[in-house]
């Protein structure tokens, strides 16, 4: 194989240069096994990767976190979905985020800004719209015609209705959110009334001429402004006819003229409806004269979204070329008796189209084609400025895509629309502290699995034996049992499951791997006896009295003992697998829970909440440990909860039972329970100065937490065995490298 130097889009990231094959040669990118020690150890580093990919890398671990082999993977080729529309509800606090392929997200912006519910996609089903209506329900409508809400609890679509309208391009819901008024391809906006049980067609506005691409309500709730191609208009609720229509101005940037499409549009108190067009310009209507009073051309693209505060005092916008605008309504005198709106800042976050935006009371939102969630504050708006006034970017998905079959070193990968199952490369090369070695074994490819149907993937889980591979859908579960000989794979479906296993919203397989634990949407947990003859079913828990709520986390001990179950916010139920009988609740707290694990040997179940807390509860004393009590009566160091990703993974080292290993998107941690927890005063992140320093001044500063940020974006890490780490890292340059081309921008001297 012939082989060249050229420059790797990863170089501005990790500072390398590889040496990668010739354009059209399959590049494998892994990069395996790494050990750490204390720098007086005699420990080495062993990273096998590939013979067309080679690079240098420093290590990012610590004294005192052990010595580890790692494979380091990033070969899952995840590219997050586009954000579509989004829809904050200023009653709870909650953002419904819906994304390309119609997965729809709820992120709880005051625990943390943390994904607390996830609906998965449908190939059916494109979102162009969202809103919250009055109970907390939730709505979308799409170009499927269709009107769908969502149940909440169950974390399923509760059922979908006709719009009777062709394609719908809008929906918004009035201010006492009874109505909601949804705008058509054939130019009607259309009323539902928001009954108990189902929404209702109650009827339709006088049709407008072109399809009506944005809505908005009155804050009486009397009028409705409704944007359109050329024009807004202005139609009075009661009677259904239009009392006043606004023609755009067709003028664009060059010689030619083309239609001006309304993309969004405000419909304020004081009477007054703003517009965001296609020709870059936001302006502001007298919506009973009809008149314009104030226009900001923005850009030289379209303007693609608004949103305005609830005060009415601020809004924002989002253009094509990535730039959101804020808007602030200033006073013009010094008496206060006359205001108007002002541009005050710009703010590029994203790199190409703006398609919707919110406005919190403290934060502006904003997400777009690029995949990031961006979530802004408001710093006039933050009393204490502390991290709650920072920037926070989500990009990748609170929930684990990835699941590890630790005795023979597979990864299954879940995609929206397949699974990939990859196995692990090995070397035998050996070399010094910090060297990555070539494989004598490079990854192997196993396994594409694509879905059956067009409902996305919600949910995926291997066995730790790597025999059985279990997927599920919104209406269907899938179980295939796998079989390895030689170097071939073969893999067979298994037909006859358990008629109550329809779907799942978590798997889990034991440790042993001769039971499967399934979270239904039911919010029931079904355990099943596996075996190569067939499926037993052997029990199966039902809700939590009082609630019907889906489970969205599950863990299971070592020892087949035990099943922790938890939910987005009904707390942590724990199950007595020997006896088959509920054993106990874990006191409630405020904030969900985003990881949990049993360690072996103790049967301590380890939890992680939102805002960044972590506790240690004993399945068999039924009480918080010692560990954990002093934890929380000292507190955690102000850096670890200042972090703003959640924890996604627990595990535990076999041999070690006071390390505690966990990870985020952006830090590996190993918490010993044998060191002081560090206060305030001492830096948390202290491992690389304590590398160099001298024996007695490493012991005197060695607290509990060890960190590594050497693996970024870190979507999944977990033990294979005592000595050996598997890192999935998905640089955010191969995912920007995959997207569509952004509008370019003429810069300042070019």
């Amino acid at each position: 194989m012939k082989l060249t130097w050229r420059r790797s889009p990863y170089e501005p990231l990790a500072q390398r240069w590889p040496l990668v094959p010739w354009p059209g040669q399959k590049l494998v990118e892994i990069e395996l096994g790494v050990r750490w020690g204390p720098p007086e150890s005699p420990s080495r580093i062993l990273v096998p990767v590939s013979d067309i990919h080679v690079q240098r890398a420093r290590s990012g671990f610590a004294p005192g976190m052990g010595e580890f082999k790692v494979h380091r993977v990033r070969f899952f080729n995840y590219v997050p979905v586009g954000i579509r529309c989004m829809a904050y509800n200023h009653q709870s606090h909650r953002l419904a985020v819906s994304r390309s392929d119609g997965t729809v997200e709820i992120y709880n912006l005051a625990a943390n800004s943390f994904q607390e519910k996830f609906f998965p996609g449908h190939e059916g089903r494109s979102t162009e719209a969202m809103c919250w209506t009055k109970g907390q329900r939730l709505f979308s409508a799409g170009l499927n015609g269709d009107v769908i809400e969502y149940d909440l609890e169950k974390l399923s679509v509760k059922y979908s209705v006709d719009g009777f309208g062709g394609p719908i391009w809008s929906m918004a819901a009035d201010p006492s959110g009874s109505y909601l008024a949804i705008g058509c391809e054939d130019g009607s906006v259309k009323l539902f009334h928001v009954a108990p049980d189902k929404i209702q067609l109650e009827r339709t506005l006088e049709r407008q001429k072109g399809r009506i691409l944005s809505l908005s309500w009155h804050p009486s709730g009397t009028h409705i402004a409704a944007g359109s191609i050329d024009y807004v208009a202005v139609l009075d609720v009661k009677s259904g006819s239009t009392t006043q229509k606004m023609l755009m101005d067709r003028r664009h940037p060059g010689p030619h003229r083309r239609r001006c499409v309304v993309w969004g549009v405000a419909f304020l108190s004081d009477g007054t409806v703003v517009s965001t067009d296609s020709a870059g310009v936001v302006q502001f209507w007298d919506s009973e004269t009809g008149t314009l009073m104030q226009t900001h051309p923005l850009s030289n693209s379209d303007v693609l979204s608004i949103a305005v505060a609830e005060k009415e005092d601020s809004m924002v916008v989002g253009t094509a070329e990535g730039t959101i605008f804020h808007f602030q309504l200033i006073a013009s005198r010094s008496d206060g008796k006359q205001s108007q709106w002002v541009r005050t800042k710009p703010f590029q976050h994203h790199t190409h189209d703006v398609r919707c935006v919110a406005h919190s009371p403290t934060a502006l939102i904003s997400g777009g084609v690029d995949a990031h969630l961006v979530i802004r504050p408001l710093m006039e708006k933050v009393e204490v400025k502390n991290y709650d006034a920072a920037l926070r970017k989500i990009t990748f998905p609170h929930r684990r895509l990835i699941s590890c079959a630790k005795k023979m070193q597979l990864l299954l990968f879940q995609f929206p629309q397949r699974l990939e199952l990859w196995r692990l490369g090995a070397t035998e090369a050996a070399g010094k502290n910090e060297d990555i070695l070539p494989l004598s074994r490079n990854a192997e490819h196993l396994l594409q699995l694509k879905k059956k149907g067009p409902e996305n993937i919600c949910c995926s889980c291997i066995s730790p034996c790597g025999s059985w591979i279990a997927y599920s859908t919104a209406s269907r579960f899938y179980l295939y049992r796998m079989n390895y000989e030689n170097n071939s794979v073969s893999i067979k479906r298994v037909s006859k499951v358990p008629k109550l296993l329809n779907s799942a919203l978590q798997i889990l397989f034991s440790a042993d791997s001769t039971k499967l634990f399934v979270a239904s949407n039911q919010g029931s947990l079904h355990v099943i006896q596996l075996s190569e003859g067939a499926l037993k079913h052997l029990h199966s828990f039902p809700p939590q009295s009082g609630t019907s709520e889906a489970t969205t986390l599950l863990a299971a001990s070592p020892d087949g003992s035990w099943l922790a179950a938890a939910g987005p916010s009904s707390g942590v139920s724990v199950y007595d697998l020997k006896h088959l009988k509920p054993h106990c609740t874990v006191p409630a707290y405020n904030f969900p829970v985003t990881a949990l694990a049993i360690a072996p040997g103790t049967n301590n179940l380890v939890i992680a909440h939102s805002d960044q807390q972590v506790f240690e509860f004993s399945i068999p004393q039924k009480q918080y440990t010692d560990w954990s009590r002093k934890v929380q009566k000292q507190g955690l160091h102000y850096l670890w909860l200042e972090r703003d990703t959640p924890i996604t993974h627990i595990t535990f080292h076999p041999q070690k039972p006071t390390h505690i290993l966990l990870h985020d998107t952006y830090m590996f941690c190993i918490i010993d329970k044998s060191m002081p927890l560090p206060d305030d005063k001492t830096p948390l992140f202290n491992q690389p100065s304590l590398r160099e320093a001298s024996e007695n001044v490493r012991r005197r500063h060695a607290h509990a937490f060890k960190i590594s940020k050497k693996f970024q974006p870190l979507l999944f890490m977990d033990l294979l065995d005592e000595d050996t780490l598997v890192a999935v890292e998905r640089p955010l340059e191969d995912i920007l490298a995959q997207l569509p081309p952004p509008i370019k921008r003429k810069k300042f001297g070019t």
